[in-house]
């Protein structure tokens, strides 16, 4: 599994447009640039997150974008499964399919673990819960 700019693109807008809570509406060129976005392809990640619930669009000349949910009941892992599909390493076996005890056996304790861990990750963020967070590597630390 690996997440794809649709993924990354669309949480980073959802994060931008979460962090300027005082906007009414952010304009998209603004979001694109201000994320190193190309703009064509926002507009294609803007679509599917609108269709799903996830923002509004506000029309005319000073239209642009806004969320449409508090950020706090705005899920990380449920915006991803809309973006990228189910968010498993492997996909579960079929029916009709017969497993051998070894597939079985690496299914349960490897991948289907990693499943439930992944899951257990993305379902707990919330949008407002990854708001102004700040990279432990780009942040300064200060011994006394």
């Amino acid at each position: 599994m690996k997440i794809s700019t649709r993924g990354r693109y669309g949480i980073r807008l959802l994060i931008d447009l979460a962090e300027h809570p005082n906007e009414p509406h952010r304009a998209l060129a603004s979001v694109a640039e201000r994320q190193n976005i190309s703009m064509r392809y926002l507009e294609q990640v803007v679509i599917i997150l609108r269709r799903a619930g996830y923002i509004r669009s506000i029309k005319g000349a000073s239209g642009g974008y806004a969320l449409a949910r508090l950020p706090q009941d705005i899920v990380i892992g449920d915006v991803l499964r809309v973006l990228e599909g189910d968010m498993l390493v492997v996909d579960p076996p079929l029916e009709t399919n017969d497993e051998t005890r070894i597939q079985r056996c690496i299914r349960t304790a490897v991948f289907d673990q990693l499943n439930k861990r992944i899951a257990q990750v993305i379902d707990h963020k919330t949008l407002a819960s990854v708001v102004g967070t700040v990279d432990p590597d780009e942040s300064y630390m200060y011994f006394i």
